[in-house]
């Protein structure tokens, strides 16, 4: 991504995404937009096989310490865990997937919605946090004409660098 002019939403700052600049934190319009952009026409085994390949070839390139999964109608139809990753982030997937299950968009979204409005999802979603994480790296598979079917997952990395991590593969795997 090519830096620009910081442009933030209430409670979206460094101060609420470890690590981050406000430079780099997406605003709600543009995580709406990706979701909005990133539909698949369908969503077969193979192309969760070909997808779950894409990201753990990105993280084997990367060496980055995660764990890909992909869910479709509550079937896990791939999963993988790369070195340095650990049984902690099978539960942060699980956590984070049941978000996109419940709200049928990104984890991340979820979580920026609720700092936009100067909460947070743990505060205020009435959610039990063992269960549900509004934490960035789970994203809806949402079909055309059908809506949200499953989700795919990344953990391992900061909550920012596990979603962009899925979108970016996405972006590549949907061509746009």
């Amino acid at each position: 991504m090519t830096a620009r002019t910081p442009r933030t939403t209430p409670g979206t700052t460094s101060e609420t995404t470890p690590g981050a600049t406000q430079e780099t934190i997406p605003t709600i319009e543009e995580l709406e937009a990706q979701e909005r952009r990133l539909v698949f026409r369908r969503f077969t085994f193979e192309d969760a096989w070909a997808l779950g390949s894409l990201l753990v070839e990105l993280a084997r390139e990367r060496q980055a310490p995660v764990a890909v999964d992909i869910h479709r109608a509550g079937q896990q139809l791939f999963h993988a865990a790369l070195p340095g990753s650990s049984p902690d982030n099978d539960a942060w997937i699980a956590r984070k997937r049941r978000v996109v299950e419940r709200y049928g968009c990104s984890s991340y979204l979820v979580g920026a919605r609720f700092r936009a409005k100067g909460t947070t999802f743990e505060e205020s979603s009435r959610l039990d946090p063992d269960v549900y994480a509004a934490h960035g790296g789970s994203f809806p598979i949402r079909v055309e004409d059908v809506g949200v079917v499953g989700a795919v997952t990344v953990s391992g990395l900061p909550q920012l660098a596990d979603h962009r991590f899925v979108v970016e593969a996405l972006e590549q795997f949907l061509g746009r």
